[in-house]
């Protein structure tokens, strides 16, 4: 309900779909105009069949992602945010990713 509560209000958008070719790298984009200045963002991957995981969170600037290898990104501004996968896998890293403020 939390996250409900804070990904309402910021009004959180993401692409419907992203796709890439094994090894090659992506980034999945997601935009949060009224981020407030206390919010995290929060990056999120859901396998098929599993609950959700938390990938990576930040505040501001970029961050590494250990596992899947890659990088989270956030706009000077903080109004929109980057995730980075340096070599996806074609089996290994299909899953849903979730941007979250809170």
């Amino acid at each position: 309900f939390f996250w409900a509560v804070a990904a309402g209000r910021a009004q959180v958008q993401q692409e419907p779909s992203a796709e890439t070719t094994e090894g090659t790298a992506i980034s999945i984009n997601c935009s949060h105009p009224n981020i407030q200045t206390g919010d995290m963002i929060y990056w999120y991957r859901q396998l098929p069949g599993r609950s959700p995981a938390l990938l990576v969170s930040a505040h501001k600037d970029s961050k590494e992602v250990p596992d899947p290898p890659g990088r989270l990104r956030v706009a000077a501004d903080r109004r929109s945010s980057t995730l980075w996968l340096a070599r996806p896998r074609r089996r290994g890293d299909a899953a849903v990713y979730y941007c979250l403020l809170g």
